[in-house]
């Protein structure tokens, strides 16, 4: 029996199985954003919360739609615009992306469910 070394080389050539990838589900995402109800709203001309309504949020620049809400300093001074990004970035671990941020949420740490909920936002216009 020859026993054959394989090379980094040919192991690239190797075809692997593509990983299955859904698309981020806005219907799931509706769900799965009853966590952040506990501070957030999310209806057109909802009231804030202890955090902003989120309706309409996405495309917006931080800490500029809700007039009457006291965003914080840090938040005002990030010069953010919420797109797909930003939003996983902020969902993940949102004091690491504003330092000084009033939003006390640790984070979430599964991607899914972060882009499943980034999907409903989207829809909210």
């Amino acid at each position: 029996m020859i026993l054959r070394l394989l090379t980094a080389a040919s192991l690239a050539t190797i075809a692997l199985p593509a990983l299955a990838q859904t698309a981020p589900d806005p219907v799931m995402g509706q769900k799965q954003f009853g966590q952040c109800r506990v501070c957030h709203t999310a209806e057109a001309n909802g009231a804030d919360g202890v955090g902003p309504n989120l309706f309409g949020v996405y495309g917006s620049k931080a800490a500029t739609r809700r007039a009457k809400f006291s965003y914080s300093p840090a938040l005002k001074g990030a010069k953010l615009v919420w797109d797909d990004a930003t939003l996983d970035r902020w969902l993940t671990d949102p004091a690491a992306v504003v330092k000084g941020t009033k939003m006390t949420f640790v984070g979430m740490p599964r991607k899914p469910v972060r882009q499943n909920i980034i999907a409903y936002l989207k829809g909210l216009k």
